[in-house]
């Protein structure tokens, strides 16, 4: 009869699970599931940054190049980010939360009216049409009003981004199917949508599956008693262990006491938002300590840096790296837990590494 898993187990099945053999760009974000964005550029974007270790000579910006080419879209699913179209279906007609007001409802009707007829539109353009002024923003700051709208409406789904111009959102007008709205379609569209966040993050603690569910009232607010019920039925469905206290699930169909999940040699600079990182608990449960991302944490009390990239080596993250580009040129500055691995194997993985984030940076 199997044993289950230990840490160990998972830890390497969380690893090799996600790092899987490069392959083409729409390949590996259908194998993804979903690419969560972020614009700090530091010395790449999130998304270029998650990408490069999961798609063949991937260079920065890649994906923004190629993106009007691929049957990939920008959405919300538990936050922002890319993922294949075909998972729209799954949250699309998407009621929101909040209902518009009668103002903003006739300010959106003539802004889709505009973007009809015009065809994709910079967010300067409708701001010359209609010049809506400044808003109060969600940080306290002052924000483009037109540019608010525009990302509520494709938040609504009654615009898609069509491109970006140098990371400019460009828009144009988008009519989503009808969805089957029998209880029984939503249950199965919110089945859907809890087996595809098990896919992208297991292994998972069982305080960070619920948290995911939860945070499902992002992309699919008008599923939340749905995605509530399957979260019922997955924890009876998938697989799972209990370690020192702490239950972890993951798909029935995987087996993390796998010896394909062996881990390599190679060292990686993560992105703060890679699925092997993303979840800060499961971070803390596999690895035995604390990282955390400091992008908007005042200089003075940081630990890590602006943006510190998580350091995994084999199966252990060993440290982080701050990777600032200057004239062409890397200037990385390194942390370590329990101080810098000696030995020449260390020295090579790490050299190797930062020449592939070099020729990452390179433009083509």
């Amino acid at each position: 009869m199997p044993t289950d898993p230990t840490l160990d187990h998972l830890r390497r099945y969380a690893v090799a699970r996600t790092l899987f053999a490069p392959t083409t760009l729409p390949a590996a974000i259908r194998r993804l599931g979903f690419v969560q964005a972020d614009p700090i550029r530091a010395p790449a974007r999130a998304q270029d940054l998650t990408l490069r270790h999961r798609v063949r000579d991937y260079r920065a910006g890649d994906l923004e190049g190629r993106y009007a080419r691929l049957a990939v879209e920008e959405d919300c699913l538990v936050n922002y980010g890319f993922l294949p179209r075909e998972h729209l279906a799954l949250m699309h007609p998407r009621e929101a939360a909040r209902p518009w007001d009668a103002e903003t409802r006739r300010k959106a009707a003539e802004v889709l009216a505009f973007v009809r007829e015009r065809g994709p539109v910079h967010p300067r353009a409708v701001e010359l049409q209609f010049a809506h002024g400044r808003m109060k923003n969600y940080w306290g700051g002052s924000s483009n009003a037109s540019t608010h709208l525009l990302d509520d409406m494709h938040y609504r789904g009654l615009l898609r981004v069509q491109r970006r111009d140098s990371g400019t959102r460009i828009y144009e007008a988008v009519a989503h199917p009808p969805a089957d709205d029998s209880p029984a379609g939503r249950a199965r569209r919110a089945a859907a949508l809890v087996d595809l966040i098990v896919r992208k993050y297991a292994p998972l603690p069982a305080a960070s599956l619920t948290y995911l569910v939860r945070l499902l009232g992002y992309g699919a607010p008008h599923l939340s008693a749905q995605t509530q019920a399957a979260l019922a039925l997955a924890r009876e469905q998938l697989a799972s262990c209990r370690i020192d206290g702490t239950t972890w699930y993951w798909p029935a169909d995987e087996n993390p006491r796998s010896q394909r999940h062996t881990p390599d040699d190679e060292l990686r600079l993560l992105a703060p938002f890679d699925p092997v990182v993303w979840d800060r608990r499961r971070f803390t449960l596999l690895w035995g300590w604390t990282y955390k991302f400091e992008a908007y944490t005042p200089a003075a009390k940081r630990q890590f840096g602006y943006y510190a990239l998580p350091m995994l080596w084999r199966d252990q993250v060993i440290g982080w790296a701050n990777v600032p580009a200057r004239d062409g040129r890397l200037q990385p500055a390194f942390g370590y837990v329990a101080g810098q691995p000696q030995g020449a194997a260390f020295r090579a993985a790490l050299d190797d590494e930062l020449q592939r984030m070099a020729q990452f940076l390179a433009a083509r």
